[in-house]
């Protein structure tokens, strides 16, 4: 993984191009190390608006990637259905076999689901703002808790500034990681099952924003199909509880939502890794990416939020002396092991800096 000396090379020009390209930098940049009872801190800018300025410079074709994929609302529509259908045979379930099939294929689906809203947060599915914020509210739908709208607004955050202290909402608070860290494995895992809740909760205590017209059709679009599926013949209640069960198991303590804690988690590196203890956004390439809108391919995202998923696994391919010096994860099982059960790794071991003036 990444053990080319060229690549490392290019690597490192490029960490210092991210200082140069900073008039604010100087000899004072620090990067203090994540420890068990704090964050990391960087005075170094995020990275992937200097290497997206140095990657469009050598490879301008790039540019030929970005927009929507058609491909994007079929998708979407298939997946739906295929979740609504798992819905309706849950009704005559026992507990147990609902159980299962609502975290080994409803927990999947539900992971899918979350990130068409990601794709539709970047208007990737169509040209038209209007017309992904339409089909965000079809995403929405089996998911019963509106979320389409307010994460478009968090997560563009997170991507303008991301790691900034108060702005960043991806950062677990301190308060959040104090309590998950103190008990070891045991407080790690319920963190990471329940991190759907406090990934929904923790916007509204560290940055709250006025909700808007849109917040308010998500809402009652939301109310409108919850109603139905509540009052229909084909789902009722045990449907509803089948689908939110699907949300909690599939964000939480599933391969499919190792992405969360892959994407900016810090991690040792293993044998052979390149060693730049400030990387603070890691690539997954492995088989989960083909149900995930390829979203482990995190620092192409991050570099390239324009490009869809789709098309993100072309810009290791046009631009691999940009990437192959980064370390990357090639297995979500590996994640969620090391995350529990690495003591160098929790909730802590993220990169924050101050929020940019």
């Amino acid at each position: 993984r990444g053990d080319n000396g060229c690549a490392r090379g290019i690597h490192f020009v490029f960490r210092s191009l991210v200082l140069l390209d900073n008039d604010k930098m100087s000899s004072t940049d620090t990067f203090t190390p994540a420890t068990h009872s704090s964050f990391a801190f960087s005075s170094v800018p995020e990275p992937h608006a200097a290497r997206r300025k140095a990657i469009l410079a050598a490879h301008p074709e790039i540019r030929d990637l970005f927009g929507p994929c058609w491909q994007t609302k079929w998708t979407v529509l298939l997946v739906v259905g295929l979740h609504l259908h798992l819905a309706h045979l849950s009704v005559d379930m026992a507990v147990l076999p609902m159980l299962a099939m609502a975290w080994l294929i409803g927990g999947l689906m539900t992971s899918n689901l979350f990130l068409a809203g990601h794709e539709v947060s970047h208007n990737l599915a169509f040209d038209k703002p209007l017309y992904n914020k339409l089909l965000g509210f079809v995403v929405n739908a089996p998911i019963c808790i509106p979320f389409t709208i307010p994460f478009a607004k968090y997560h563009h955050d997170h991507h303008r500034e991301q790691g900034s202290i108060g702005v960043d909402c991806d950062l677990p608070t301190p308060l959040e990681a104090s309590l998950f860290s103190a008990g070891g494995p045991v407080t790690k895992v319920a963190w990471m099952f329940l991190q759907l809740i406090f990934y929904s909760v923790r916007p509204l205590v560290v940055r709250p924003k006025t909700p808007g017209l849109w917040d308010a059709l998500n809402l009652l679009s939301c109310l409108a199909f919850d109603i139905f599926l509540w009052t229909s013949p084909l789902f009722g209640p045990r449907a509803i509880l089948y689908l939110l069960l699907s949300m909690l198991l599939g964000g939480g303590l599933h391969p499919a939502a190792a992405h969360f804690i892959a994407e900016h988690y810090l991690f040792p590196p293993g044998k052979g890794d390149p060693v730049d203890p400030s990387q603070e956004t890691f690539s997954y390439y492995g088989p989960w990416n083909f149900v995930t809108y390829n979203v482990g391919h995190h620092n192409e995202h991050h570099d390239f939020p324009r490009i869809p998923g789709t098309r993100l696994h072309r810009v290791r391919e046009i631009a691999p002396e940009f990437y192959s010096g980064l370390r990357h994860h090639v297995s979500y099982f590996h994640v969620l092991y090391a995350f529990v059960f690495d003591d160098r790794v929790g909730p802590f071991a993220r990169v924050t800096r101050k929020k940019a003036e």
